[in-house]
């Protein structure tokens, strides 16, 4: 099944210029993740050291800036500076790299003015990972301590708090209750006398819901249904859907008296 609100598709066109270039997908420590996202766009971030050995993978090293290490909060851990990335080559898989650019003059994004690039293909993945220095330790440790520190933890209040706490019983299920306390458990009367007292009840209306008559009659539910099944129909059709009345030999409603003709006292019937 469609979706009605579902966004169209749009055809863009794909810029494939930088098809051919090879581009690195590197995997940083989250802590240096979160340097770089407070960084400025201004400043230099860090620099990278290739060494080349013949008939060896390449060594990568990592230098973060000055400028990036001192973007820390009070109280916050350094973090270390010297970092080696480990090199793997991308052979059995196909990645690249895609960016697009939304024009500046309109506030909103514009699917179909959307320019779409593709930056170049991933040729290799990188791993960055600190070397173990002291600093590197300290962090790791502090990183655990961290970790451990229960999620819930108990404090003194100085003040009263206050605060609404939940009620466990209602003012309205207290009152229900000691209204069925004081109407005590209905027994069962005699049948005789039920069915006297059904039968009052439909001279005044034919046709009763089950509740009602459990009112009238204050008797349980069950043993009021079974009597009501020998001497009542119980209707299932509308206009009076799910309503009981008395079967018609037991039907004794009253009736007015149909009025006599007053015979006429001056007629006679002589000749």
């Amino acid at each position: 099944m469609s979706n009605t609100n579902a966004v169209p598709h749009v055809d863009r066109e794909l810029d494939l210029s930088n098809t051919g270039r090879g581009v690195w997908l590197v995997k940083v420590p989250k802590y240096i993740a979160t340097k770089w996202d407070k960084a400025p766009g201004d400043i230099e971030v860090g620099k990278l050291k290739i060494s080349r050995v013949a008939r060896q993978k390449p060594q990568v090293q990592l230098s973060l800036s000055e400028g990036v290490l001192c973007l820390k909060e009070p109280g916050e851990q350094s973090i270390p500076k010297e970092h080696r990335l480990d090199v793997t080559n991308v052979t059995r898989m196909s990645l690249g790299v895609f960016s697009h650019v939304v024009p500046m003059q309109t506030d909103s994004v514009i699917p179909e003015s959307e320019k779409l690039y593709m930056e170049g293909r991933i040729v290799q993945k990188l791993e960055c990972i600190p070397f173990a220095d002291p600093i590197y330790y300290k962090l790791k440790s502090e990183s655990i301590r961290k970790a451990s520190l229960p999620q819930r933890q108990v404090q003194q209040l100085d003040k009263i708090v206050h605060n609404f706490k939940p009620i466990s019983e209602h003012k309205h299920n207290r009152e229900y209750r000691e209204q069925k306390k004081a109407e005590g458990k209905k027994a069962r009367d005699d049948k005789e006398a039920v069915l006297n007292v059904l039968f009052a009840a439909f001279e005044k209306h034919q046709y009763y819901n089950i509740k009602d008559l459990q009112k009238i009659t204050r008797q349980p539910i069950v043993y009021l249904k079974e009597i009501l099944k020998e001497v009542c129909n119980y209707n299932l059709k509308n206009p009076h859907k799910n309503m009981w009345e008395l079967k018609p030999e037991y039907r004794h409603y009253k009736q007015e008296a149909p009025v006599e003709p007053k015979e006429d006292k001056n007629s006679s019937d002589s000749d």
